[in-house]
Formats: structure tokens, sequence, C-alpha cells
């Protein structure tokens, strides 16, 4: 288990129901520790297992709940 921290860029959030939206669309990833979402800033950080998930799995997710979600560059 290596835990990993990574940036996700997330366009097309607009308001508190965005960001629930992304929670939502992340909850059942298994190995996601945390994901905070600053909508002000149209990212999340994702700490996770990357022995479970991957951060291009987590922003996948938000991809699929509507969002334009990629990985910022390490």
């Amino acid at each position: 288990m290596t835990d990993q921290t990574r940036i996700i860029h997330i366009d097309g959030m607009t308001c508190g129901g965005c960001v629930a939206s992304v929670h939502t669309a992340t909850a059942e990833i298994d190995g996601l520790h945390t994901l905070t979402v600053e909508l002000s800033d149209n990212q999340a950080t994702a700490t996770f297992d990357d022995a479970q998930t991957s951060a291009e799995a987590i922003a996948e997710a938000i991809s699929d709940a509507g969002f334009d979600a990629r990985v910022a560059n390490s």
C-alpha cells in the first residue's frame, strides 16, 4: 500500500451542488481515502492507495458524472 496525493482539475463545476455531485461520483471508489474539492480553484485533491485505484480512475469517475476532469501533471 502506497498512498498517493494528486491534483485533479475539474471544469464545469458552478455551485455547491456540483461539489456534492463530485463527492457522490467518487464515494464508492475502493482505495480513495480523501477527496477535497475546491470549487473556486476548479480542482480536487485526492489521496488514495495506488494499489487499489489511480488518479486517472478517480478523474474518469468524475468525468462520468458530467464534468471535464483530468489529472494534473506531477
